[in-house]
């Protein structure tokens, strides 16, 4: 499926020509009206060729310092040597190729929030993402250490702590889709409010397995995986 057709069936199930091009009204609509939304992204290790697009495409919205990144692609495998591979059953094969995201879990339940002594760790009431008000933080990394998934940061740039936020405030809040979703040109990335039932985010994970990371934490991720689906021998 080309970029512009993906693109075109995220607008479609998210919105009408009347919002904005994201899929969502601005903050202040949405306080007015009174619209909660949950926003979720999906990963889907079966597209993902892990070029890395989607990290330079982060790093270059929210202007990262070098070497820092708010997101990154790990490889894994389930190979051992010798043995034919779990996936498809194969001695070589290129199903190794399987890569997992790794950032801010944007959880509901958010331990960092919690710990926070200045409030800097904050949820942005209008759209729930939880973000970083950089005038309160104090640099204490209380929040880095709270987070069971290792997903914060102290940015070099700012000297505060940083975490993926879908682009909040570079890109969501302006109607448009975080810059890796808009960057990854295998449709490995969904974004969009699960609160909307006619969001294509909200149908794909009714009829897709996914998972989440660390679930019996009951952080609640607003990060799901679909996991590599395997094939027989």
């Amino acid at each position: 499926m080309s970029e512009h057709l993906s693109r075109r069936r995220f607008l479609i199930g998210a919105c009408s020509a009347a919002l904005l091009p994201m899929g969502c009204t601005s903050r202040e609509d949405a306080e007015a009206g009174g619209h909660k939304p949950h926003y979720v992204m999906v990963f889907d290790q079966n597209k993902c060729v892990g070029c890395g697009e989607c990290k330079t495409a982060c790093n270059q919205a929210n202007g990262l310092p070098e070497g820092q990144s708010r997101l990154l692609l790990e490889q894994q495998s389930g190979r051992v040597e010798g043995k034919p591979c779990p996936h498809c059953g194969k001695l070589k094969c290129d199903c190794e190729r399987k890569f997992v995201r790794v950032s801010c879990q944007q959880c509901k339940d958010a331990p960092c929030v919690t710990v926070c002594p200045t409030g800097a760790a904050m949820r942005d009431p209008a759209t729930g993402v939880v973000t970083m008000d950089e005038g309160k933080c104090a640099g204490c990394k209380y929040c880095i250490g709270a987070c069971p998934y290792n997903a914060r940061f102290i940015n070099a740039a700012t000297k505060v702590a940083d975490n993926c936020d879908f682009c909040l405030e570079s890109r969501l809040s302006k109607g448009l889709l975080p810059a890796c979703v808009e960057s990854c040109r295998h449709d490995a990335l969904v974004f969009g409010d699960i609160n909307d039932p006619d969001s294509y985010v909200s149908k794909l994970l009714a009829v897709k397995d996914s998972v989440r990371i660390k679930p019996h934490l009951g952080t609640e991720p607003s990060l799901r995986y679909i996991p590599i689906v395997k094939t027989g021998v």
